[in-house]
């Protein structure tokens, strides 16, 4: 098994995707791992993260965590201070790199903010990893479809992030790969947690405009893609999923139901797309597909093993509408709980 009996750490574990990881990676379908470390700068969240692990039942479908207590461990620390990168990785076998800021908006207010964080982060642990002795053995860097051509500082910022890991292969013996995708349904600073608040305050629903579209995929899916990236990817791989994608506005649309909640059109923010690019034009003819996964090849040629047979004739865009109203529905309901049934009109 993949990390049986191996450390593992999580950067940025913290977050919606870092939990949702800790609780697979606990479950064993890689393998029972020695230890995972979660490594992050918000000590409350980190406090919060831990008694919500203590809490779970040895009943439960997750029996793993029977072990969670002996098997986590939480270590306060910023991927800007390079000495606390370098205590992170010692020992550590698998780096899942999910640290990031990754609201547009903020990182489009204080950019450099997202240089510190995004880049010479990312420069601190390849540094880290290769420049000491650490049992690393892979890097998945975890990168979103707002680096696919970007436009935006969020975006550009995962861009480079991505070319410093898949650089990084050239004077390692550490494979790095990379997983790019796009909205997380209940992800911190999505929209769908946004609008169950606005219906459940009885609206307005506040949209941008009618033409925007985006990728959507649940926390398992974002964690399936890195599982399927630590299987079987190769150095400089960007893993990719074929995930659904949406006008925004159905969405909302599916979420409000039949409740009688306006919606409000409030422009497009700053730095935001109308729609997502997960592989851009230039990118197809060296994108293959692997275990149901889009995979883009590296560019740089040292790291070339194969010649990709293109899997795709063209970019690959949420533009392309693949679900509506129907489809919606199912993927939408898990998130509808909080008003189930309530403030419906007659």
């Amino acid at each position: 098994m993949l990390v049986e009996g191996k450390n593992v750490l999580v950067t940025g574990g913290t977050g919606s995707l870092g939990h949702a990881m800790v609780r697979r990676l606990l479950t064993g379908e890689l393998g029972v791992p020695a230890r995972i470390t979660v490594f992050s700068r918000d000590e409350a969240k980190q406090h919060e993260m831990r008694l919500s692990f203590m809490r779970r039942s040895e009943a439960t479908d997750d029996i793993i965590y029977r072990n969670s207590t002996q098997v986590l461990r939480f270590v306060i620390g910023d991927m800007r201070d390079y000495p606390s990168v370098v205590q992170a990785v010692r020992d550590t076998h698998l780096v899942i790199h999910a640290a990031a800021l990754k609201q547009v908006p903020s990182c489009e207010y204080f950019p450099f903010q997202a240089i510190q964080t995004n880049l010479i982060g990312t420069q601190n642990l390849v540094r880290a990893v290769r420049d000491n002795r650490t049992s690393v053995e892979t890097v998945i860097g975890i990168s979103t479809d707002k680096a696919c051509k970007p436009i935006n500082v969020m975006g550009m910022t995962k861009a480079i992030m991505e070319r410093i890991l898949i650089e990084a292969n050239l004077e390692s013996r550490v494979r790095f790969a990379c997983v790019r995708y796009g909205n997380v349904v209940a992800s911190r600073g999505s929209v769908v947690p946004l609008f169950v608040d606005q219906i459940a305050r009885g609206g307005p629903v506040t949209l941008t405009m009618k033409e925007m579209t985006r990728f959507l995929l649940t926390l398992d899916q974002a964690v399936d893609t890195v599982f399927a990236a630590i299987r079987s990817g190769r150095r400089g791989d960007t893993y990719v999923p074929r995930a659904p994608s949406a006008r925004v506005e159905e969405i909302a649309d599916v979420m409000i139901g039949e409740r009688g909640i306006q919606k409000t059109f409030i422009g497009i923010r700053p730095g935001e797309k109308i729609h997502e690019l997960m592989v851009s034009e230039e990118e197809c003819y060296r994108t293959t597909e692997r275990d149901g996964y889009y995979v883009i090849c590296p560019m740089l040629p040292e790291l070339q093993s194969e010649t990709p047979a293109s899997a795709l004739r063209g970019e690959y865009s949420s533009e392309v509408i693949t679900v509506h109203a129907k489809e919606l529905e199912p993927l939408l309901a898990p998130y509808m709980a909080p008003f189930a049934g309530a403030g419906r009109t007659a």
